[in-house]
């Protein structure tokens, strides 16, 4: 299931949209500012009440700095002065109908990771991994990585199979001139499988007293 930001400039959402999450079994938090992300998330639905088209725009940009897919929610009285210029990925009407929102959000995702498929990507199975955009996706889902994270997952992707000691991924992916121990690539690795694997999904390999893999 999905991961939702709300974000309401006024400090409350539309209470429609939230017996809509609710009712949809959606996972959401509901912000009046967007700053740092203490969780990964799917995609933002942005609450136009009583919001200028400056300050919306300001916001789908703010957004879009994070790579996170934004959804216009318009109320039936905004629906004539709706902006496209505004740089929203779509827009949905409030109330939504039944299911409307998981289709919608599914849509825009589906559209993010088609897109990310026309780089010179990298697919692993469910797993598909955007060098041009830095961009990674999980059966369709956005997957929210540090850049150490992702350039840990892209250098044993690009190397399936092949065994990288600590040393080695600590050399690479931080540096000659790093003074961390090789315990930061434990960290690292722990924090990475902790997003892109589940019972479903397993990529990254231990292989005890030397390193880590890629499985093939």
């Amino acid at each position: 299931m999905y991961t939702l930001c709300v974000l309401a400039p006024s400090g409350h959402a539309r209470p429609a949209l939230v017996q809509a999450l609710g009712r949809e079994g959606l996972a959401y938090s509901v912000v009046q500012e967007l700053h740092s992300l203490e969780h990964a998330l799917d995609a933002v639905l942005l609450d136009a009440t009583n919001a200028s088209d400056g300050e919306l725009k300001a916001m789908v940009e703010q957004c879009q700095g994070l790579r996170l897919p934004v959804l216009m929610v318009l109320g039936q009285e905004s629906v004539a002065g709706y902006t496209p210029s505004i740089g929203a990925d779509d827009f949905i009407l409030c109330p939504p109908a039944p299911g409307e929102l998981t289709a919608r959000v599914r849509q825009v995702l589906e559209r993010g990771a088609d897109h990310a498929s026309n780089d010179d990507v990298l697919h692993v199975g469910d797993l598909v991994i955007s060098p041009q955009s830095y961009d990674v996706y999980l059966a369709g889902r956005k997957v929210l990585l540090t850049y150490k994270e992702y350039q840990l997952l892209k250098l044993m992707a690009e190397n399936p199979g092949r065994v990288f000691s600590r040393e080695t991924l600590l050399n690479q992916v931080w540096g000659y001139d790093y003074f961390g121990g090789t315990r930061t690539v434990d960290v690292h690795i722990r924090r990475l499988r902790s997003k892109i694997e589940d019972s479903g999904h397993t990529f990254i390999e231990t292989v005890w007293n030397v390193g880590y893999r890629f499985r093939a």
